[in-house]
């Protein structure tokens, strides 16, 4: 592993807070350092270029922080308090500081973990009705999401065969590792006579309106069921990837459920949103967009074994769960 930056270490100090907690704990995804601090949560953007998104300025880090809390107030609005600035001053590394800003953290009320949706799953504590909580404030943010002739564009054969394309290109340095050469060719040929045979179907939704600025990344870890049901962490890094027909939306977190091996609760969970939404059609493209989003939490998984931060230990577990991403991908064709 490498050492972990200046800054990074420097927030591992509670006196670093303005209200010291009792410790403080690390955790990291790809793109962020992840701070748990007693009641709160601090988010800091890695200075990364993973092609699909941007961090490598600071002033690319303070923008998109503003657009992670502005994005998910939609969903979860009493989570997201705002952001810090991580100051720099006569040698100290806090925030909000008087300093000159050297980071900046995205701050959370901090969600309890036992109630995510993941853990409930690992506990066989998710209901039919829970999930028929979650299908009815998902329509009715997909009943008011912007949605625009522009925004709708990328529900056309053009902007989902780039998309796709780019998850193939982006996995053939893993081919043998986490995908085989034979899963990965034939989810690429299943994926591309899909798109080719519905080419009507795909300009049909568009012309119903059916391309919203939805949340873009709904699997079970990112649901809380708290006072109220909490809908976070969505994709504010690019808008690409959040504007998405509603039907890859559900079938995100209908492909989730079914990796948990719940695919009872995938099917309450479709059945309760098409009855809340009057979305019969989205059925046609379900399994399409399972194998879609199925391929990309693969990807995102293989894209860890490379990060020079996370331990040889955790690489071990994020190899079987990319391969078992693939695996569900494959089923779905």
């Amino acid at each position: 592993m490498s050492p972990l930056p200046e800054i990074i270490q420097a927030l591992l100090d509670p006196q670093a807070y303005p209200d010291p907690p009792q410790k403080v704990e690390l955790m990291q995804t790809q793109m962020s350092f992840v701070f748990l601090a007693d009641d709160y949560v601090y988010k800091v953007k890695k200075p990364v270029d993973l092609g699909y998104l941007d961090y490598t300025t600071l002033e690319k880090r303070h923008f998109y922080c503003q657009r992670e809390v502005e994005l998910n107030r939609r969903l979860c609005p009493d989570a997201y308090l705002g952001i810090l600035p991580v100051t720099g001053h006569g040698g100290q590394i806090i925030f909000g500081g008087q300093g000159e800003a050297v980071e900046y953290a995205v701050k959370m009320r901090r969600l309890p973990q036992a109630m995510m949706m993941n853990a409930l799953l690992a506990n066989d504590k998710v209901t039919p009705e829970m999930l028929a909580g979650v299908a009815e404030k998902l329509a009715e943010f997909h009943r008011q999401a912007e949605t625009s002739a522009s925004i709708s564009t990328f529900g056309g054969l053009d902007t989902i065969t780039v998309n796709t394309e780019e998850n193939f290109t982006q996995t053939e340095k893993y081919l043998g590792h986490t995908i085989s050469r034979e899963q990965y060719q034939r989810i690429r040929a299943y994926t591309n006579r899909f798109i080719q045979g519905n080419a009507a179907l795909f300009k049909k939704r568009m012309a119903e309106g059916r391309i919203k600025d939805c949340h873009g990344d709904l699997h079970a870890a990112h649901i809380c069921f708290c006072d109220s049901i909490c809908i976070y962490d969505c994709i504010e890094f690019n808008d690409r990837f959040r504007y998405c027909d509603v039907a890859s939306e559900v079938a995100f977190l209908a492909m989730d459920l079914d990796h948990y091996g719940r695919a009872d609760l995938s099917g309450d969970f479709v059945n309760a949103y098409v009855t809340r939404s009057q979305d019969e059609e989205l059925r046609a493209l379900l399994d399409f967009y399972k194998g879609y989003r199925a391929y990309v939490r693969g990807k995102v998984e293989s894209f860890k074994l490379d990060d020079p931060h996370i331990s040889p230990e955790e690489k071990a577990g994020v190899l079987t769960v990319a391969r078992h991403y693939f695996e569900l991908a494959e089923s779905y064709i």
